[in-house]
């Protein structure tokens, strides 16, 4: 896998400064996280799983959850359980392999994006993971829904966890890797301002504990409005929602230190066309005039998703990285907006490493690099650097956007 693996090598080399590096399911845990970017969800009852894993990898998804939670109905579950085992056992078949063949190599999965389950419950971790047999070894962990650390709930996903570890991957059918979990930030409790501390302190302690065990940390920005009864228009992103905003900001305050290494990725966006507007759209018509592209410009807005460009881009402003996506029309921007830009990646290599202290004026001349201060920042622009490419200087947002979304 890699991010604009379709590009061809010309295109890649006009378009990118340095390219993406190749992704693979057992690639060092922080450079997945950092990679994971627009992570699609797909409702375990829909039909022809497989193949839409299939489609959606080839359309440049790397990352996407079969979801056994809320986006299925209660009473479909045990269907959806059988469902998506089935989907990775045609999968895994797909590669060649059979039971008895022992876990599917990097070889063998190098076309499917990173999988993950989202379950309801610990002993539905368990269940899945005797469902789906030897097929185990295509998933790269668990989304945890819901997540907090009241009466030791969370632990018990962990507990599972390792149980799976032990019977699945011992025997080499979970593929001789480690399975991780994403936490989802979403309970009632962290956003009553009441309880919202000792919730977080409560999942960082848990989360801590079982470091090794967490990819990336999700939040739930759809449960975090239903506390209130809200829902933010296609015209409004979450930070206009100031009762979810600073939750987000509390958790980025929490979580979001650089000694801890999580990363969080941005909330879903649930919009995927566009109906009458009330406010003005929020794309600049000049810089896709420059580069002779008003008709993406046009499509991006009859889309929805120039509400979605605002967002990522306030989410990444948030220390946020990566985005909860339901359409496959998501999947293209979110990556598009993840590219390093050439100034932020010079500036990154001036500061990285530099811990002397000191300031000088950027490679770009244009603002004032501090070499303490912006560490972190270098630190964590690098490694996306590493997961989504360096643009070219004379690369545009527009002209990533233009290539992605072909």
């Amino acid at each position: 896998m890699r991010h604009f693996s379709s590009v061809s090598e010309a295109e890649a080399g006009t378009l990118f400064h340095r390219l993406p590096q190749q992704l693979h399911i057992a690639s060092p845990p922080d450079l997945l996280a950092a990679a994971l970017g627009a992570t699609l969800y797909c409702p375990g009852d829909r039909p022809a799983i497989a193949a839409d894993v299939r489609k959606q990898a080839a359309r440049g998804c790397i990352s996407m959850v079969l979801c056994l939670e809320d986006s299925i109905a209660d009473s479909a579950v045990t269907f959806a359980e059988t469902n998506v085992a089935t989907a990775l056992q045609s999968l895994l078949e797909q590669t060649g392999r059979r039971p008895g063949d022992g876990p599917a190599d990097e070889t063998a999965t190098a076309d499917l994006p990173l999988l993950f389950i989202r379950v309801r419950t610990p002993e539905q971790m368990l269940r899945m993971a005797e469902l789906c047999g030897p097929a185990l070894g295509l998933l790269s962990g668990f989304v945890i829904p819901k997540f907090e650390n009241d009466t030791g709930y969370a632990d018990r996903f962990f507990a599972a966890l390792h149980q799976i570890h032990e019977q699945y991957e011992q025997s080499g059918a979970g593929g001789g890797r480690r399975l991780r979990i994403m936490p989802i930030l979403e309970s009632p409790s962290m956003v009553h301002t009441e309880t919202r501390t000792c919730a977080l302190s409560g999942i960082v302690d848990v989360l801590q504990k079982h470091r090794d065990d967490i990819l990336a940390v999700r939040i739930g920005a759809t449960d975090l409005s239903s506390v209130f009864g809200l829902r933010r228009s296609r015209e409004l992103t979450v930070y206009d929602v100031k009762v979810v905003s600073a939750v987000i900001a509390d958790i980025v305050n929490v979580l979001g230190r650089p000694s801890d290494r999580f990363v969080i990725t941005g909330p879903v966006w649930e919009h995927f066309d566009t109906s009458e507007r009330m406010l003005r759209p929020q794309l600049r018509l000049t810089p896709f005039v420059d580069a002779n592209e008003p008709e993406l410009r046009k499509r991006l807005m009859l889309g929805g998703l120039d509400g979605l460009i605002r967002e990522i881009s306030l989410d990444q402003a948030n220390g946020l990285l990566g985005k909860t996506v339901i359409h496959p029309t998501h999947v293209p921007v979110v990556h598009a907006l993840s590219v390093v830009s050439h100034e932020e990646y010079l500036d990154a290599l001036s500061i990285a490493g530099n811990v002397g202290g000191g300031a000088s004026a950027s490679p770009y001349r244009n603002k004032m690099n501090e070499m303490k201060p912006h560490q972190a920042w270098a630190e964590k622009t690098l490694l996306r650097a590493d997961a989504f490419g360096v643009a070219a200087e004379s690369t545009t947002f527009v002209d990533l956007l233009e290539t992605s979304m072909r």
